[in-house]
């Protein structure tokens, strides 16, 4: 029988074992990822997080990273790896000796037929660099890019390929590229997140991409990617509620991060250092969100360089409002745009796609190297995957999901321009020079932001977990300066 007490302090002892388990746990983790926050107890939110004490491990070339993920795959074979041999055999039966045994996400079971490219190809710049005719502003830019010809990656379909790129690897609930990078290193910033993501759609069969690309996965939430609306509000309740003053709101963040304060000392639980920075956060982008979105600061020949409109949704105007994220502090923009599936009338819907991106993303390049920030930004251009040479489509002639070689390539920050890295073989089946895994180019990603794959990691279920995974990744030395 319990003596005298006040009830509000009696505790059930299965709750009180299951609750300090959970803190304990809780505590433990955030001993591990970030042993400099956990053992201060919750740091003054005003601040923005600068990252982890023990990075850079190298003298950095980049302070920031833009991602155009074109979304469903573009074919190489129509961009940047012009295939003579191909173009000869359109048409004919597919050599079996390049797809005994190879997956094929869609043409199991069926007559392989060689299609050869769908468009020509021009030297650009004095680079002399090979780029399709549905390109042509990317040729604008031939001599500041470096093309990879010869990627690989694991994973044939959307939504694991994309995990794969965007974590490096398949097994759901990892961090995402963007969210290790914030870990690491911080925002530049204050009053926006250190990680944003823009999404635009025009094409064929714009596939979804799910918020788990951007997820924090197991670091603490605040890292995940804030996803900014292409139209309309770009966050959502960044009004101020009716009747509500701001001198209120103030008030109102200011008592509850007290109150988590407060818990922090019984709980210690670090998620809520992430709570408190999610309410101060959020009260500071109602303020800079607007003056973001705000592009009337910019002049008519900008605009006109981009082709944007405020408020259209466009990737264009997403190339823009990724310049700006950047000029106020955000260290890592990941921009989709959706609709290169082009398993039919790629012609038709290759022209679209390109129409929607091919300006702006010059504009883009331009822009950053007009304003002195490409030489500390690095940009880079794929998709998950890239199309088989082997024809598929009704209505017109398309490709299937290709995993075995493709093209991206990559700009600003260290890396060399006007240079072309690697080569699929002569049908563009095989990677088969200088092959670069996917793990290799995050390898080389986080070498160009001072991070050295192999000492960035997190104990995480008994493994020291990376983004570049277990097995070797290399930087890719060849197309840096």
């Amino acid at each position: 029988m319990h003596g005298p007490c006040d009830t509000g302090t009696l505790i059930n002892r299965r709750t009180f074992l299951s609750n300090s388990g959970l803190g304990v746990g809780a505590a433990a983790l955030g001993s591990l990822l970030a042993p400099d926050l956990a053992s201060a107890g919750p740091r003054n939110a005003s601040q923005p997080y600068t990252g982890l004490p023990t990075l850079p491990h190298i003298a950095p070339r980049a302070r920031r990273v833009i991602f155009l993920c074109m979304a469903g795959g573009p074919s190489h074979l129509e961009t940047f790896d012009e295939k003579p041999r191909l173009a000869a055999l359109d048409g004919q039966p597919m050599p079996e000796s390049f797809t005994r045994g190879q997956p094929i996400a869609q043409l199991q079971g069926q007559e392989l037929k060689c299609k050869g490219p769908m468009t020509r190809f021009r030297s650009y710049g004095q680079s002399g660099q090979r780029i399709s005719d549905f390109l042509p502003w990317h040729g604008k830019m031939a001599d500041d890019i470096c093309i990879l010809r010869s990627l690989v990656t694991e994973q044939i379909n959307h939504d694991p390929a994309h995990t794969f790129m965007n974590t490096g690897t398949a097994i759901p609930g990892r961090p995402s590229m963007g969210a290790w990078i914030t870990y690491g290193l911080g925002s530049e910033g204050s009053e926006l997140p250190g990680f944003v993501v823009l999404t635009s759609e025009g094409g064929r069969n714009p596939q979804p991409i799910a918020s788990r690309q951007w997820s924090a996965g197991f670091l603490p939430s605040r890292f995940q990617g804030v996803e900014f609306n292409s139209s309309g509000d770009p966050v959502h309740y960044l009004r101020d509620p009716r009747g509500v003053t701001s001198s209120q709101q103030r008030r109102l963040v200011d008592t509850i991060s007290q109150l988590n304060r407060e818990r922090y000392q019984t709980v210690r639980n670090p998620e809520i250092d992430t709570r408190i920075a999610a309410y101060e956060m959020a009260f500071r982008m109602q303020m800079s969100v607007p003056r973001l979105m705000d592009i009337s600061d910019e002049s008519g020949s900008t605009l006109q360089m981009y082709g944007a409109e405020p408020g259209d949704g466009s990737y264009a105007s997403n190339c823009l409002l990724a310049r700006r994220l950047l000029e106020r502090g955000v260290r890592f923009v990941h921009l989709y745009h959706r609709g290169w599936d082009h398993h039919g009338s790629l012609v038709k819907y290759m022209n679209i796609c390109c129409e929607l991106t091919d300006k702006a993303t010059w504009a883009l390049i331009t822009d950053l190297k007009l304003r002195g920030m490409l030489d500390d930004t690095l940009v880079i251009w794929g998709g998950e995957f890239g199309r088989t040479p082997m024809f598929q489509g009704k209505g017109g002639p398309g490709r299937d999901h290709h995993i075995k070689g493709f093209s991206m390539w990559m700009a600003g920050a260290g890396v060399r321009g006007g240079t072309t890295h690697g080569a699929t073989d002569d049908l563009g089946y095989h990677a088969v020079e200088n092959v670069v895994h996917v793990r290799d180019l995050h390898a080389t990603m986080l070498h160009l932001l001072g991070i050295e794959a192999e000492r960035f990691s997190i104990p995480y279920k008994g493994l020291d977990v990376r983004l570049t995974g277990v097995e070797p990744a290399r930087v890719i030395h060849d197309v840096l300066v």
